[in-house]
């Protein structure tokens, strides 16, 4: 049984879901995408992502008229796998087709830039044995579209879960993993830049996540990850 958190950025709410392995996604079209494949190969039993992206996927799949075989969609940071800020771990991105042919990959490539639902997708020469598309949003905290956006008190989504998955896992404590940027997740984020030498503002902006990123990236869960 998996727990599914559900950012839905147009309105800024947070919906929790609960599924077995085979149950579809939520917000999936006509179980194209079930849990195990959003998985891939993440141990977690809390995942997340955003309604955008699962609508994206929908608009993608329904276009294509077949199916599309995911190789890897979400992972936790302290996973890894990815790159260090990598979409994989907000939820919202899709590495697919690594089954198919040269031409059904271009295919699913070129409905996925024409329909203009994903954030970005991965030009052919960067990946050309899959597909990659990711539905991220806002702008990245480093004046680039390709990382976190900055998050601070009050602060909602994707980029807040995989903060405070940082965060706990470093043995800050937020009160929970729901999302939300609240007065716990603002304290811990203090502490933690006062204990690296970092402006301590409460905000998550550039160098607190380049800092928090590369210390807990691919090194795996602690005592005091909540999962």
């Amino acid at each position: 049984m998996a727990k599914i958190i559900v950012y839905n950025t147009s309105n800024n709410t947070l919906e929790t879901f609960w599924r077995e392995e085979n149950d579809p996604m939520p917000y999936v079209w006509n179980n194209t995408m079930r849990v195990r494949e959003f998985r891939g190969s993440s141990g977690s039993p809390t995942l997340w992502t955003t309604r955008q992206a699962m609508e994206a996927w929908n608009a993608t799949r329904q276009t294509y008229g077949g199916p599309i075989p995911v190789g890897y969609a979400f992972k936790r940071i302290w996973e890894g796998g990815h790159g260090v800020t990598s979409q994989h771990y907000a939820g919202v991105s899709f590495d697919v087709g690594q089954r198919l042919t040269n031409n059904q990959r271009a295919r699913i490539r070129n409905i996925a830039s024409q329909l203009g639902v994903w954030g970005y997708v991965e030009p052919r020469n960067l990946t050309p044995t899959w597909v990659h598309f990711d539905r991220r949003y806002g702008q990245g905290a480093c004046t680039t579209s390709s990382g976190y956006n900055t998050v601070f008190r009050g602060s909602r989504g994707a980029y807040v879960l995989i903060l405070q998955d940082c965060l706990n896992t470093l043995g800050y404590a937020t009160a929970g993993l729901d999302g939300i940027f609240g007065n716990a997740t603002h304290t811990a984020v203090r502490n933690f830049q006062g204990d690296y030498g970092l402006a301590v503002d409460g905000v998550c902006g550039c160098n607190t996540w380049r800092t928090i990123t590369n210390i807990v990236h691919a090194n795996g869960p602690t005592d005091t990850t909540i999962n």
